[in-house]
C-alpha cells in the first residue's frame, strides 16, 4: 500500500489495521492476513530485548528490524520508528529517517508534538512520510508508574488537540495516539484530516494498531485494558491476525470496555 492511499480509508470510512512486527516469519503472516499497516516498533526493546522501557533501542535495532519486516511485506505499508535520541536535531533526524527509508521503510514514526516542529517540517520537506504520535509517549517513560492516560484535564486535552492540528498542518500523513480518553480521540479525529490510529483511545479513531505479541497472548504479565488477546479463541497466529483485522474493520473492537 502507498502512503497516499490512507486518505481513502478516512474518506471511506474504512477502519485502518495496524500491527507491530519484528522479525520477517510474522511480518509475512502479519501481511498476508491483509493487515493495512506493519509498525517496527521501538517497543522491541520491551518485548523482544526484555528492557523495562523502549529507550534502550538504537538506531542499529531498527534497521536491522526493518530489514528484515520490510523484506516480507508484499502489501503492507511499513511504518519504523525513530528511536529514542535519534532526532535530538533536524540534521541528525534526517540522516536517521533517510537510513530507515533506505532499508525498506515507506515511513518514519516520531513522537511528539510542537517541541520537534522543526523536525517534522525538515522530514516532510525532504520527502520523508512521516507519522505523528501524542498522547502517552513511550519514549519518556522510564518505569511502570509512568504508563498513565493523557489528556484527562482541560490543559492536556487542549495541548493533544493543538499538536494534532499543527502536525497535519506540517504534512505528516497519519497520527498515532495512544492512552487517551475515547472522546479527546474522537474529537482530534474529527477535527483533522488525516488518519488517526489508536491504541488505548476508543473506537473513534480512524484505524487501530496493537503490539503483536500483546493481541497472540505472548506478552506475560497483566496487560492494559486495551489489549486483547485474539489467540485465545482462535487455532493459529494467521486467525488470530484475521480476527483482529475482522474486528476493527466491523468497529467491534476496541469495545467500551477497551477504551478510556
Amino acid at each position: 500500500m502507498k502512503h497516499s492511499e490512507l486518505s481513502l480509508f478516512k474518506e471511506s470510512g474504512e477502519k485502518i489495521t495496524c500491527l507491530t512486527a519484528y522479525d520477517a516469519s510474522i511480518a509475512g503472516l502479519i501481511d498476508s492476513a491483509g493487515v493495512d499497516i506493519v509498525l517496527i516498533g521501538d517497543s522491541l526493546g520491551m518485548v523482544i530485548q526484555g528492557s523495562s522501557n523502549t529507550r534502550s533501542v538504537t538506531m542499529k535495532d531498527m534497521l536491522y528490524h526493518t530489514s528484515i519486516v520490510s523484506k516480507a511485506c508484499q502489501s503492507a505499508l511499513v511504518i519504523a520508528d525513530m528511536p529514542f535520541e535519534s532526532y535530538e536535531n533536524t540534521e541528525l533526524a534526517l540522516t536517521n529517517a533517510k537510513q530507515l527509508v533506505s532499508v525498506g521503510a515507506d515511513m518514519v514514526k516520531i513522537e511528539g508534538g510542537q517541541e520537534h516542529e522543526e523536525i517534522f517540517r525538515v522530514l516532510v520537506s525532504n520527502d520523508i512520510n512521516v507519522c505523528g504520535h501524542l498522547g502517552l509517549q513511550p519514549q519518556l517513560v522510564i518505569d511502570s508508574s509512568d504508563y498513565k492516560i493523557q489528556g484527562r484535564d482541560k490543559g492536556s486535552s487542549e495541548l493533544i488537540m493543538s499538536d494534532a492540528i499543527l502536525l497535519e498542518s506540517l504534512g505528516i500523513s497519519v497520527l498515532v495516539l495512544e492512552c487517551v480518553p475515547s472522546d479527546l480521540a474522537k474529537n482530534v479525529s474529527s477535527k483533522i484530516g488525516i488518519p488517526t490510529i489508536g491504541i488505548g483511545a476508543g473506537n473513534g479513531c480512524d484505524g487501530q494498531v496493537l503490539v503483536s505479541y500483546d493481541m497472540l497472548g505472548i506478552t506475560s504479565g497483566r496487560q492494559p485494558r486495551f489489549v486483547r488477546n485474539f489467540m485465545s479463541s482462535e487455532g493459529s497466529i494467521s486467525l488470530a491476525v484475521s480476527a483482529f483485522v475482522r474486528e476493527v474493520k466491523a468497529g467491534t473492537f476496541p469495545s467500551e470496555s477497551e477504551s478510556y
